[in-house]
C-alpha cells in the first residue's frame, strides 16, 4: 500500500500541534498567578505567599521548558513538510513569527532566570518586576502566534499574486476578523487551566493535611477566579461563534452536525454522523436550540455541510463530537466554580472530601478541552491552509515522499514522548516535595518517604488546625 505523505504529514503537524498546546495555555496562566503571588508578596511581606510563588515558580520552570522543546521543531515542519506554504506565506509569517522570538521568547528567558535564582539576589522590587515581565511574555508570544494562526482562519490584508501573498494591510492582516475573539478565548482558556490546575494540587495537599494555611489561600484564590472566568469564557465562546458563523460557516454547520441548510434548527445531544452518506444516525436533539445560540432568533437560519463539496468539507464526526467534548467541560467547570461559591458560605470549600477530589480529577479537564478546541478549530478549517485560497495539498513539500514522513512522525513521537516522561517525572519530584522545601524551610520534609495516596488515606475532615481527622475517617 502506498503512503500517503499529505495524510502523514496532516497527522504528525497534528501531534506536534497538541502535544505542544498543552503546556502554553498552562503556563500563560500560571505566569500570571505568580506575578499576583509575588505582588502579595511583596506588598504584605506574608512568607504564606513567598512559598507559593516559589513553589509554583519551580513548577512553571519545568513546564516552560517542555513546552520550548516541543514547540522548537513545529517550525521546522514549515520547510520539511510544507514548503509550497511556507514560500507562499512568506511575506507575512515569516516577518510574525520572528517577532514572537524577539518580543517574547527572549523577555521570557531573560527574567525568568531572575525570577528562578534572584530571589535573594535582587531587590525585592525587582524580583516582583520579573515575575511581571515572564507573564507579559507570554501573552506577547500568544498574541503573535494566535495573530498568524487567525491569518490562516480569516485571511485579510493580503493578496495572493504569481504563488505569493503579498501584504497590502499590515493592521488588517495582524488584527484579522477572527483575532479579537480567538486571541480572548486562548487568553481565558489559560487562565481556567491554570486556576484548575493550582486548585487540584491545592486540593491533593489539603486532602494529605500538608500545608494547609498555604493552600486553602491558593485554593480560595483559584475559585474566586473560576467564579467569574468560566461564566466569561461562555460569553466569549458565543462572540466567537458568531465571528465563526459569519467567516467559516463549513466549520460551524460540522460542528452542529447540520448538513441542510434550514431554520428551526435543533441542538443535538447526540448523534452518530455519516459523511459517506451526508446525514446522521441515532439523533438525540434539542427542537430549535441550534437556530437560538447560533443566530439569537429561535428560528433562525443555520448553514448546511452540503452548501459545499465534499471535498471541501472537513471531517464532521471529529468536529461533532470534539465540540461537545470541549462545551460539555466547559459546563463542568461552570458547576465547579459555583460549587465551591455555595461551600464557601460554611467555610466547607476546603474542608470537604468529595470536593477536594473533585478538583484533583479536575485538574486534567482544562488540557482535555484545549486539545478538543484545538481539533475543532483546526480540522473545521479542513481542507485549507489558508481558509478559501490555499487548500493542504497545494501547501505540501512537492519532493515529500510518505515514506520519509512516516519516518519523521515515528521520531517525532519517540522523542516527545521521551520528553515528556522526562519532563513529567521531574514535575511529579516537584509536586511531591511541595512547599516544604520552598527556600529552605522544612528542608527535612524532601526527605521522607511519601505514603502512597489512596480512599484510606484521604481524610474526611480536615480540622482548623490542619491536621487530619483520624478520628473522623470513615471505614480507616
Amino acid at each position: 500500500m502506498e503512503l500517503d505523505p499529505l495524510i502523514l504529514s496532516r497527522i504528525q503537524f497534528a501531534f506536534v500541534v497538541s502535544f505542544h498546546a498543552i503546556f502554553p495555555v498552562f503556563t500563560i496562566g500560571l505566569a500570571s498567578y505568580i506575578a499576583v503571588l509575588e505582588g502579595l508578596s511583596f506588598k504584605t511581606r506574608d512568607p504564606v505567599w513567598t512559598k507559593l510563588s516559589g513553589f509554583w515558580t519551580k513548577v512553571f520552570a519545568v513546564v516552560f521548558g517542555m513546552g520550548v522543546v516541543s514547540g522548537i521543531v513545529m517550525s521546522f515542519q514549515f520547510g520539511t513538510n510544507w514548503s509550497n506554504f511556507a514560500q507562499a506565506s512568506a511575506n507575512f509569517l515569516g516577518p510574525i513569527l520572528s517577532y514572537e522570538v524577539v518580543t517574547a521568547f527572549f523577555l521570557e528567558a531573560a527574567f525568568l532566570g531572575v525570577l528562578l535564582f534572584g530571589r535573594d539576589k535582587v531587590p525585592a522590587g525587582v524580583h516582583l518586576f520579573a515575575a511581571v515581565m515572564v507573564a507579559t511574555g507570554t501573552f506577547i508570544s500568544s498574541f503573535w502566534i494566535l495573530s498568524a494562526n487567525s491569518w490562516m482562519q480569516t485571511p485579510a490584508g493580503v493578496e495572493l499574486r504569481d504563488g505569493m501573498f503579498h501584504v497590502t494591510s499590515w493592521s488588517e492582516a495582524i488584527f484579522n476578523p477572527s483575532f479579537p475573539y480567538r486571541f480572548m478565548h486562548m487568553a481565558l482558556a489559560s487562565f481556567l487551566t491554570g486556576g484548575f490546575v493550582v486548585a487540584g494540587v491545592s486540593a491533593w495537599y489539603l486532602l494529605r493535611g500538608r500545608e494547609v494555611e498555604a493552600n486553602r489561600k491558593a485554593l480560595s484564590m483559584c475559585l474566586w477566579l473560576l467564579l467569574f472566568i468560566a461564566p466569561a469564557q461562555l460569553f466569549v465562546g458565543d462572540l466567537h461563534g458568531l465571528s465563526t458563523l459569519e467567516h467559516q460557516p463549513t466549520k460551524v454547520a460540522a460542528m452542529e452536525g447540520n448538513w441542510e441548510t434550514s431554520r428551526n434548527v435543533p441542538l443535538l445531544l447526540f448523534a452518530i454522523p455519516d459523511q459517506e452518506n451526508q446525514t446522521n444516525h441515532l439523533e438525540i436533539p434539542i427542537p430549535n436550540l441550534a437556530s437560538l445560540i447560533l443566530t439569537h432568533e429561535w428560528d433562525g437560519e443555520v448553514p448546511g455541510i452540503t452548501e459545499v463539496p465534499v471535498e471541501e468539507q472537513p471531517p464532521v464526526a471529529i468536529v461533532f463530537w470534539s465540540f461537545r467534548v470541549m462545551v460539555g467541560i466547559g459546563v463542568l467547570m461552570i458547576l465547579f466554580a459555583l460549587t465551591g461559591l455555595v461551600l464557601r458560605r460554611n467555610g466547607r470549600y476546603w474542608q470537604a472530601p468529595w470536593f477536594l477530589q473533585g478538583l484533583r480529577f479536575m485538574s486534567v479537564a482544562p488540557f482535555l478541552a484545549v486539545l478538543t478546541g484545538w481539533f475543532v478549530t483546526e480540522t473545521g478549517r479542513a481542507p485549507w491552509l489558508v481558509y478559501g485560497i490555499m487548500d493542504q495539498a497545494e501547501g505540501l513539500t512537492p519532493s515529500l515522499t510518505g515514506a520519509m514522513a512516516l519516518f519523521t512522525l515515528i521520531g517525532y513521537i519517540v522523542v516527545y514522548a521521551l520528553v515528556f516522561t522526562a519532563g513529567l517525572y521531574y514535575l511529579m519530584r516537584v509536586l511531591y516535595v511541595g512547599l516544604e522545601d520552598t527556600y529552605g524551610e522544612d528542608e527535612h520534609e524532601a526527605e521522607r518517604p511519601m505514603r502512597p495516596f489512596s480512599a484510606t488515606h484521604v481524610p474526611f475532615e480536615i480540622d482548623q488546625a490542619g491536621h487530619g481527622d483520624s478520628a473522623k475517617q470513615g471505614g480507616h
